[in-house]
C-alpha cells in the first residue's frame, strides 16, 4: 500500500524557517514524480517550488525514501496545508499545517 506521511508543520513568525518531511512507503521515491504542493486558506492547490520564488528547497533522500522541504523566510501568505503527491499515482498525503504569523 502506497502511503505518504508528512510532518514538521508548525506555527512560526514571519521570517522564520521550517523543514518538512514526507516519508514514502510502499513506493520507491527514487525516479518518482513525487512533489510538494500546498493549499492556502481559500486558495487552490499550487506547487511549492513555484510559489516559493527561490525561498524553498526540496531534497530527496532515496535511502530513507523521504522527501524534504526546506522553507526559508516564511511569510503569512505561506500559511497553508503542505502535502506531497504523485500525479502518476493520483494520490497525496494528509499534509502538515504551516501557519505563519506577522
Amino acid at each position: 500500500q502506497v502511503q505518504f506521511v508528512e510532518s514538521g508543520g508548525d506555527l512560526v513568525q514571519a521570517g522564520e524557517s521550517l523543514r518538512l518531511s514526507c516519508v514514502v512507503s510502499g513506493f520507491a521515491l527514487s525516479g518518482s514524480d513525487v512533489k510538494w504542493a500546498r493549499r492556502g486558506p481559500g486558495k487552490g492547490p499550487e506547487w511549492v517550488l513555484s510559489a516559493g520564488q527561490g525561498r524553498f528547497t526540496i531534497t530527496r533522500d532515496n535511502a530513507e525514501n523521504t522527501l524534504w522541504l526546506q522553507l526559508n523566510n516564511l511569510q503569512p501568505e505561506d500559511t497553508g496545508l503542505y502535502y506531497c503527491m504523485s500525479t502518476s499515482l493520483g494520490i497525496s498525503g494528509p499534509g502538515t499545517q504551516v501557519t505563519v504569523s506577522s
